[in-house]
């Protein structure tokens, strides 16, 4: 493993992007395009010699029209994706150098474009705002331990432990622990669109 803040593996992280970026028809200058990432990163980070951020990994997976978790993980095989358990030291954690983490729960399935996630951010950190995903792509945020603000395209929701909230992921949202304790969320994201997006850039 190549040792980075996020706690990634980022030569298998190259790896992967370059197959998710072919397989879905990209060129370099178009994922650039659709994910706002500069063509430079995106070839330093297939190649494994650029630690991107978490926020920088969300944009280029959702330009891809997928999730962060398919960067992280290979696919399980199909032939045993009917039962996949993930042992806490199996799943994938990626830490940010501004100070929240985000571990992944689920596992990368044939076909599905679904992840659940813990994300914990400590107090005072704002874990910057995330571009929208395809259309129809549907979220599902609860507060385990905390305050979140969560903002949806500018607008502000603060939610305390226990609260739980639905949005529709097509649009900007940001993450910031306002509070002066650690603030632990469970994201539900039903990805839409994802086997097709971009087969055309």
């Amino acid at each position: 493993m190549i040792p980075s803040e996020t706690g990634l593996d980022m030569a298998a992280i190259g790896r992967r992007l370059r197959d998710q970026r072919r397989r879905r028809g990209f060129t370099l200058e178009g994922l650039a395009t659709a994910s706002g990432v500069s063509r430079s990163m995106l070839s330093e980070v297939e190649r494994g010699s650029r630690v991107p951020t978490v926020l920088v990994l969300d944009r280029v997976a959702t330009g891809l029209g997928t999730s962060i978790a398919r960067l992280l993980r290979a696919e399980a095989a199909e032939a045993s994706a009917r039962t996949v358990v993930l042992r806490r030291d199996e799943q994938d954690v990626a830490q940010d150098a501004s100070g929240w983490e985000r571990r992944v729960l689920s596992p990368v399935l044939p076909g599905v474009e679904f992840e659940f996630m813990r994300t914990t951010i400590e107090a005072g950190v704002d874990a910057g705002v995330f571009p929208p995903h395809g259309a129809g792509t549907r979220e599902y945020l609860a507060v385990e331990a905390g305050t979140l603000r969560l903002s949806l395209d500018g607008d502000e929701v603060e939610l305390h432990a226990g609260d739980s909230v639905f949005y529709a992921g097509d649009c900007h949202h940001g993450f910031v622990n306002p509070a002066a304790v650690p603030c632990v969320y469970y994201l539900v994201m039903d990805l839409a669109g994802g086997a097709t997006h971009g087969a055309t850039r």
